[in-house]
């Protein structure tokens, strides 16, 4: 026979970013077999059975060829049943069953059934991002993905429920049995709305105005914080409140995060991107893979990745493993976590801010003014060397915190939700103008020969103040910068033009965990 070549298009993942495959079907003759070539996993390998069974289903014949498909370019690792719709196009194809030249513009992305249905697959939103980074005119998806295929304007996206759909519509005709269904084009995009924590608010913290004022802090510059305190002071009340005052998402974070999410199929298509920073809160007993990233086959995203963009709550944070906690300090200064394996390597986006939350000994009582510690030296001095300094070291927030008293507790709060929220957005427009003109906008994220600049304010004074304590041996080199950082979101949050002495008191003291009201 007179071999038959055709060309569809489908998707594959490394980290958030999406790659143009090319399938290529190829029909000829020689012994009967269906190889599927190009470096897929098992999971791409078992499409062969899937697509047999749904083109039967649809009433095409097998083919009684030999059969080669090869996903190019073969060097990217292939993984998932994302391909199958991408495959049994190219057999239709070679059927002359619907055009080779009216598929070859479009990406096909959808796992089928074996009654020729199409189901969803995750990651569809980085895949649109993809295709329409490499010109592709068309996307194709399961008619349950096309709310979030349509979240990104750019690309023709096009929704089917079955195989005869998707025939119907590129002009092709299926033997004559189950019913046609009526292509439908994507809906209209649904307006995106923030989905705020409407549940907890800043105000239900009273009797903490030190720690409260730490986390205002914390929110306008993108710091770490790290909550030092007995049970029951309010440690995982107040971290899991930062997200409350965080502001909405830019467009690019909320593609990004989205992205994350729809790869790890925890993302909900009906309420549009995620312009809600997230939270992750893991519990002390998760595993490296979990926290970091990892997992047999192509890495998977751990939750430092999901909480990109937004905030990563370590509760009880000394029960964790030391080498899980030490395994974040790269992506803390690094804002990505690189994943290598044998034959993958992945790199996932992973800026957040960390705030870990700890008892201060095994039995919380170390700081108490209430109750006394029944611990020896030795186990208060284990159990918090389980927080390594280096990591301690990129915490620039530390707050220590005691149960408040009835007299405390009658106190107003001292901010609501919505208060601090007002004081952090005016904070990072300060910081946002100025770094105007650099890529970083929010001063825990400026690199180091920046806090030199003269540009951004900072008087002699605070300099030679943070030399001396370099000096004394009380500040690291990272925590000196640490130290400057602090001090200019301390002098955009009241305001200030310029860093002085007082603003470098106050950033040393909340680097140091002293609160003056219960020192």
């Amino acid at each position: 026979m007179r071999p038959i070549l055709v060309r569809t298009h489908a998707v594959a993942w490394s980290g958030i970013t999406a790659h143009i495959i090319a399938v290529e079907t190829h029909v000829g003759s020689g012994l009967v077999s269906f190889n599927l070539v190009g470096m897929p996993d098992a999971s791409v390998r078992e499409s062969r059975d899937r697509v047999r069974a749904a083109l039967q289903s649809c009433g095409v014949d097998w083919f009684e060829h030999r059969v080669t498909v090869n996903l190019s370019p073969a060097g990217i690792p292939k993984a998932g049943s994302a391909f199958d719709l991408a495959i049994a196009v190219g057999l239709l194809a070679a059927r002359g069953v619907v055009s080779p030249k009216a598929v070859d513009g479009a990406v096909f992305m959808a796992e089928l059934g074996l009654d020729g249905s199409l189901r969803p697959i995750r990651g569809v939103l980085p895949a649109v991002v993809g295709a329409r980074r490499e010109g592709m005119a068309q996307v194709v998806v399961a008619e349950d993905s096309l709310a979030e295929a349509r979240l990104l304007p750019g690309v023709e996206v096009l929704g089917f429920a079955h195989l005869r759909d998707l025939v119907a519509h590129f002009g092709g005709r299926l033997p004559e049995g189950l019913p046609a269904l009526s292509a439908r084009e994507a809906p209209a995009v649904q307006p995106e709305v923030s989905h705020a924590h409407d549940e907890v608010d800043l105000a239900d913290v009273r009797g903490q105005a030190f720690a409260a004022e730490g986390l205002v802090l914390a929110a306008a510059g993108g710091h770490h914080l790290l909550l030092v305190g007995e049970p029951g002071a309010g440690k995982t009340m107040l971290a899991k409140r930062l997200p409350t005052i965080l502001p909405p998402l830019d467009d690019e974070d909320a593609i990004e995060v989205t992205a994350i999410h729809s790869i790890c199929g925890t993302f909900d298509p009906s309420r549009g991107l995620m312009r809600t920073p997230p939270i992750e809160t893991p519990h002390h007993s998760a595993t490296m893979a979990a926290i970091i990233g990892g997992g047999t086959g192509v890495p998977r995203p751990g939750a430092i990745s999901r909480a990109h963009a937004g905030v990563l709550v370590l509760d009880e944070a000394a029960e964790f493993s030391p080498q899980v906690l030490d395994a974040m300090r790269q992506p803390l200064e690094s804002g990505v976590v690189n994943l290598h394996r044998a034959r993958h390597h992945v790199e996932y986006p992973a800026r957040f801010q960390l705030v870990l939350a700890s008892n201060p000994c095994p039995c919380g009582h170390a700081i108490s003014r209430r109750k006394s510690c029944m611990c020896s030296s030795l186990q208060r001095r284990r159990y918090m060397s389980r927080l390594s300094g280096p990591l301690l070291d990129r915490m620039d927030i530390q707050i220590p915190m005691m149960t408040p008293s009835p007299a405390e507790l009658s106190d107003p709060p001292a901010y609501t939700s919505a208060d601090a929220r007002k004081l952090v957005a005016q904070a990072r427009e300060r910081a946002r103008e100025r770094w105007r003109g650099t890529p970083w906008t929010m001063n825990a994220h400026v690199p180091s020969r920046l806090l030199h600049d003269p540009k951004c304010g900072i008087e002699p004074a605070v300099y030679r103040g943070v030399e001396r304590a370099i000096e004394d041996g009380t500040l690291s080199l990272r925590g000196a910068d640490r130290v400057l950082r602090l001090a200019l979101t301390i002098a955009d949050v009241r305001g200030a033009r310029r860093v002085g002495l007082s603003e470098l008191v106050s950033s040393l003291k909340f680097r140091n965990g002293v609160d003056n009201a219960n020192s």
